[in-house]
C-alpha cells in the first residue's frame, strides 16, 4: 500500500486493539471507495478483522463507522485534568485557588467532542495512552496560557485553545508507535511519516465544522516557531497565528512531565531560557514564573557529564563555522544559499541564547573551581544537552533545505560540518539521536529536548 499524509493503517490496528480490550462495534456498514460493502453493521471489530479493513480504500473514514461504550466525553476530560493537577506540582499551581481550577475543569468538560473525535481520543486512551496524556496535559497549559494573556482574549476563548492543544497531537494515532521509541535509526520515509502528523492532525480536525478556523489553523501550527526553524511551512514572527503561538509552547511545557522524564521543571527552565528565539517571549516568561526546579533532587536524577565545559566550547566552536563559504561551490544557487543563509541565522541564534545564559567559552572560563559544584554541573549537565539537540536540529534543518540534493552531493565544506554535528550528537545522545526528527522532540521523552539521558523505553 503506498504510504499518504494519512496513512490509516496503524490508526486501524489501534482500533482492532480497542476492540480487544472493550466492544468496538461498527454503528453503520462500511463501505469501501467502489461502494463495495466491506463489513456489516453491527459486527464486533478487533484483531481478525485487521486485514479485510486495511486492504480496502474506506468510503469514509473508519472513525465515523464505529462505536464504544464509555467512550471520552467532558466528565472524563474534566476527571483526566484534575488528577493531572493533583499529581503533578506545576499543574496544580497553573490553579491555586478554588476559583481558577473550576474554570480550567469548567473549559475541559465543555469542550466540543463530536462522536468521531471522541472515538479517536477513546483510542489514544486505552491504546496509546502515552498520546492521550500529552493531550490532555498540553490542553491545561493552552487554556492557561490563553487566560493569562489578555491582549488576546478577543481573538479568540479559552475554549479554543483547550480545543487545539486537545487535538493537536491526534494525527500521532496514524503513526507507527515504534518510530516513537527513539531506538533505531529511521529511513527517508519513516521520517517523512513522523514530519507529517501535523498535517495529518489538521485534516482530523477540520472534518468536524464544530472547530473553528483559529483551531485548525493552530493544530496546523503547533510544531511551527517564531524564528521559522518549524514546520511543515517554516513560518517567520508574525505569520503565526496568536492561537499556533500558545499551542506551539504548550505542547513543548506538557511533555517535560511525561512520567519517565527526571527533574522536569529544571529542564523546562532550561529549554525556556535556551529557546528565546523560537517561542512567544512573554509567555515564555508567565511558564517560568511556575516553575520552581528542585535543586536538592537533582543529584539522584541526572546523569552528570563529565566535562560539560569541554563540550559547550566544542559546540560553540561548530556553530562559529556557520555561515559556510560556499559562495564558490558550483552547485549553489540562489536557493541554495538563501536556505543556508537562514540556516546560519538560527546557529547565530543558538549562539545568543548560549551567551544570554552564560555558556560560552569566555564567560565559562570565568567560573573557576566553582564548576565542580553540583548545582553548577546541574545546570551546565542541562544547558550542554540542551545546546547539543538544538544543534542536532540545526543540522536536520541544513538537511531539509537543501532537500533536492542527496546527502553524498553535499558541498564538501558542508558535508564536513555535517558530519561534525553528528558526531557530537551521537556521543552524547548515542546514534539513533542524528536520525530522530525534531517533530517528536518536544512530545514524547525518548526524542524530547534532552536535557536529561535520553531515557529507555
Amino acid at each position: 500500500m503506498t504510504e499518504s499524509p494519512e496513512d490509516p493503517r496503524h490508526f486501524t490496528k489501534a482500533v482492532t486493539q480497542l476492540g480487544e480490550q472493550r466492544d468496538v462495534v461498527t454503528a453503520a456498514a462500511i463501505f469501501n471507495a467502489q461502494g463495495i460493502k466491506v463489513i456489516d453493521k453491527g459486527v464486533a471489530i478487533n484483531k481478525s478483522l485487521y486485514q479485510r479493513l486495511t486492504q480496502h480504500r474506506l468510503a469514509v473514514p473508519l472513525e465515523d463507522s464505529v462505536t464504544s461504550p464509555d467512550a471520552v466525553n467532558g466528565e472524563s476530560l474534566k476527571q483526566t485534568a484534575l488528577s493531572i493537577m493533583e499529581d503533578v506540582p506545576f499543574f496544580g499551581r497553573l490553579a491555586p485557588d478554588v476559583p481558577s481550577r473550576k474554570l480550567l475543569l469548567n473549559v475541559m468538560e465543555t469542550l466540543p467532542l463530536p462522536e468521531a473525535m471522541a472515538f479517536q481520543l477513546t483510542v489514544a486512551r486505552d491504546v496509546r495512552p502515552e498520546v492521550y496524556m500529552n493531550l490532555v496535559r498540553t490542553a491545561l497549559v493552552a487554556i492557561w496560557l490563553a487566560k493569562s494573556q489578555a491582549t488576546m482574549l478577543s481573538r479568540f476563548d479559552l475554549g479554543m485553545a483547550g480545543s487545539a492543544g486537545l487535538l493537536h497531537d491526534i494525527g500521532m494515532l496514524h503513526v507507527d508507535p515504534i518510530l516513537l521509541e527513539g531506538t533505531q535509526r529511521l529511513n527517508r520515509e519513516q521520517r517523512r511519516q513522523l514530519y507529517s502528523h501535523p498535517l495529518v492532525s489538521t485534516t482530523l480536525v477540520e472534518r468536524h465544522h464544530q472547530y473553528s478556523r483559529e483551531v485548525i489553523r493552530a493544530v496546523s501550527e503547533h510544531q511551527e516557531y517564531l524564528d521559522g526553524s518549524g514546520y511543515p511551512r517554516n513560518l517567520l514572527g508574525e505569520a503565526m497565528s496568536p492561537l499556533g503561538r500558545v499551542v506551539s509552547l504548550a505542547q513543548v511545557v506538557a511533555a517535560m512531565f511525561s512520567p519517565m522524564r527526571n527533574a522536569p521543571e529544571m529542564q523546562l527552565s532550561v529549554l525556556l531560557r535556551m529557546n528565546t528565539h523560537r517561542y512567544d517571549p512573554t509567555m515564555s516568561m508567565q511558564i517560568l514564573t511556575l516553575v520552581q526546579p528542585q535543586l536538592d533532587v537533582l543529584s539522584a536524577a541526572i546523569e552528570l557529564l563529565d566535562d560539560p565545559v569541554q563540550l559547550l566550547g566544542e559546540i560553540d566552536a561548530i556553530l562559529a563555522r556557520l555561515p559556510l563559504d560556499l559562495d564558490k561551490d558550483p552547485s549553489m544557487n540562489a536557493s541554495r544559499r538563501d536556505a543556508l543563509a537562514t540556516v546560519a541565522g538560527h546557529g547565530a541564534k543558538l549562539r545568543r541564547s548560549l551567551a544570554g545564559v552564560g555558556a560560552v567559552p569566555d564567560q565559562l572560563a570565568q567560573l573557576g573551581d566553582s564548576v565542580q559544584d553540583e548545582a553548577v554541573r546541574t545546570e551546565l549537565t542541562l544547558l550542554t544537552r540542551e545546546a547539543c539537540w538544538q544543534l542536532r536540529t540545526l543540522g536536520r534543518e541544513a538537511r531539509r533545505r537543501w532537500r533536492e540534493v542527496p546527502d553524498e552531493n553535499y558541498p564538501a565544506l558542508l558535508r564536513g560540518w555535517l558530519d561534525d554535528v553528528d558526531a557530537l550528537v551521537a556521543r552524547l545522545a548515542g546514534p539513533s539521536a542524528t536520525d530522530v526528527p525534531e517533530a517528536i522532540s518536544s512530545e514524547f521523552p525518548q526524542e524530547a529536548s534532552p536535557t536529561e539521558e535520553t531515557p529507555a523505553p
